[in-house]
C-alpha cells in the first residue's frame, strides 16, 4: 500500500515538472505590455512593450500600429536613422528588448488600442497590445464674491468635450437646500430652470461652461456644482462657492438729548455687517466710547447703528466723521456731520446782507436821479 502511494506521489511530481517545462516553453518569445493605461489629456505619454527572445533569435524590426491599425512608428533596433513614423510620436529611450514610444501631446483621438510588433528571426513576428484611455480633470473658478444687483460669472472647463453628453449646474444654499439651475446637452439649447429664468444664462459649450447671474440677489449665495456627464467615465464634477455682498450706504444724524449734550448716530445696512468707527478732528472730547448695535434683517442684511455722545461745544470747533469699513469696499466710506457749518453760515449770511443793502442803496440813488431829470 505504501509502495503504491509512493508511486502515485512520484507521478504527480513528474506531471508538475512536465507542466512547468511546458509553461517555460510557452513563455519564451512572449510579448509583455500593459493591458490598459490611463493618460492625462494634453500631456506627453509613453507606451512600452517588451519581448522575451528564444535561443538563437534576433530582433530585426519593431513596428507600432495606432488605433486605426495604421503604422504609427517603425525602426530597426540600434539604428536611429531607420526611425520613421507620424509627427506626433517619437522613439523614447528604453532597455534592451523593450520598445517605448512617446505621444507628444495626448488628445481624444489618441484613445484606443495600440499594437506593438516585434519582427524576429527566424521565428517571425510576435505582437502585443495595450489600450489607452484619455482622461481629464475639471478645472473651476476659485471662490467668488459678487455685489448684490451686479453680475456674477462662474466657470468650469473640461478638456474632453467629445466625451461629454450633458452639463448640469446645481446650487446648494448655506442651509443645505439643493436645486438644479441650468443644463446643456448635445444638439439642444441651454435649459434654465423656472425659478432662475430671466436672470440666469448658460453658455452653449460642452467644454468651457459659464453660468452668468444678473442681477445677483442675496439668495444666490452658496456653492455651485458643475456636473459633466461623460459616456465613458460617468459623472465628473467641480464646485465653486459664491459670496454675495450688499454694500453699505451710511447715514449720519444727531439730536440734542440734554442741555449741552448731542447724540450722534451713524447707521449702515449691509451684508456682511459693516464696521463703524468715529473720527473726531484734532480732539477726542467725547462722553465715553461709542455704542454699537447689530439688528439682523429678514433679507440677510444687518443694520449696524453706532451711537456717539459728545458735548455740543465740540461741534463748533472740530469735524466729526463716521467711517464705515466693509469687505466689499476698497476704502472706507467717510460721512461728515458738517459741524463747522455754523461759523461758515454766519459769515455767508453777513456778506449776503451787506451786499443786498449796497444793491438797494444803489438802486435808490439811481431812482432819485431819474426823478430829478424828469422834474427838470
Amino acid at each position: 500500500m505504501k509502495k503504491k502511494m509512493m508511486i502515485q506521489a512520484s507521478c504527480r511530481k513528474g506531471l508538475q515538472v512536465c507542466f512547468l517545462l511546458m509553461m517555460v516553453g510557452k513563455l519564451q518569445g512572449r510579448i509583455t505590455a500593459p493591458e490598459r493605461l490611463v493618460a492625462p489629456v494634453e500631456k506627453p505619454f509613453t507606451l512600452t512593450c517588451s519581448v522575451t527572445r528564444e535561443r538563437g533569435e534576433s530582433l530585426r524590426q519593431v513596428r507600432w500600429l495606432d488605433v486605426q491599425n495604421q503604422t504609427l512608428l517603425s525602426y530597426q533596433p540600434g539604428n536611429r536613422d531607420s526611425v520613421s513614423g507620424q509627427q506626433h510620436v517619437e522613439l523614447a529611450t528604453s532597455p534592451k528588448d523593450t520598445s517605448a514610444i512617446t505621444i507628444r501631446r495626448v488628445g481624444f483621438r489618441d484613445e484606443g488600442c495600440y499594437t506593438c510588433i516585434f519582427d524576429m528571426h527566424p521565428s517571425g513576428s510576435k505582437q502585443g497590445q495595450t489600450c489607452l484611455t484619455v482622461t481629464a480633470h475639471i478645472s473651476a473658478d476659485s471662490n467668488k464674491t459678487a455685489v448684490s444687483g451686479k453680475m456674477a460669472s462662474l466657470s468650469c472647463s473640461y478638456a474632453l468635450p467629445e466625451k461629454v453628453q450633458q452639463i448640469t449646474w446645481k446650487h446648494t444654499s448655506a442651509e443645505g437646500a439643493s436645486s438644479e439651475v441650468a443644463s446643456f446637452a448635445k444638439r439642444s439649447d441651454p435649459m434654465i430652470e423656472p425659478p432662475y429664468q430671466g436672470r440666469v444664462w448658460l453658455s452653449a459649450s460642452l467644454s468651457d461652461s459659464q453660468l452668468t447671474i444678473q442681477p445677483v440677489a442675496v439668495q444666490d449665495e452658496g456653492c455651485y456644482t458643475c456636473l459633466y456627464n461623460t459616456h465613458s467615465e460617468g459623472l465628473k464634477s467641480s464646485t465653486v462657492c459664491l459670496s454675495t455682498y450688499v454694500l453699505p450706504k451710511p447715514q449720519v444724524s444727531y439730536k440734542t438729548t440734554a442741555p449741552g449734550v448731542i447724540e450722534a448716530n451713524c447707521t449702515s445696512l449691509s451684508r456682511p455687517p459693516a464696521e463703524i468707527v468715529w473720527n473726531v478732528e484734532r480732539d477726542n472730547r467725547t462722553m465715553g466710547p461709542p455704542v454699537t448695535t447689530h439688528l439682523p434683517q429678514g433679507d440677510g442684511t444687518t443694520l449696524v447703528i453706532s451711537t456717539l455722545t459728545v458735548r455740543s461745544g465740540l461741534l463748533k470747533d472740530v469735524s466729526v466723521k463716521c467711517l464705515v469699513h466693509h469687505k466689499g469696499l476698497e476704502s472706507p466710506i467717510a460721512v461728515s456731520m458738517n459741524t463747522k457749518i455754523g461759523t461758515a453760515l454766519t459769515i455767508l449770511i453777513s456778506v449776503t446782507t451787506v451786499a443786498a443793502l449796497l444793491v438797494m442803496s444803489l438802486c435808490f440813488c439811481l431812482w432819485k436821479c431819474f426823478l430829478r431829470k424828469e422834474a427838470d
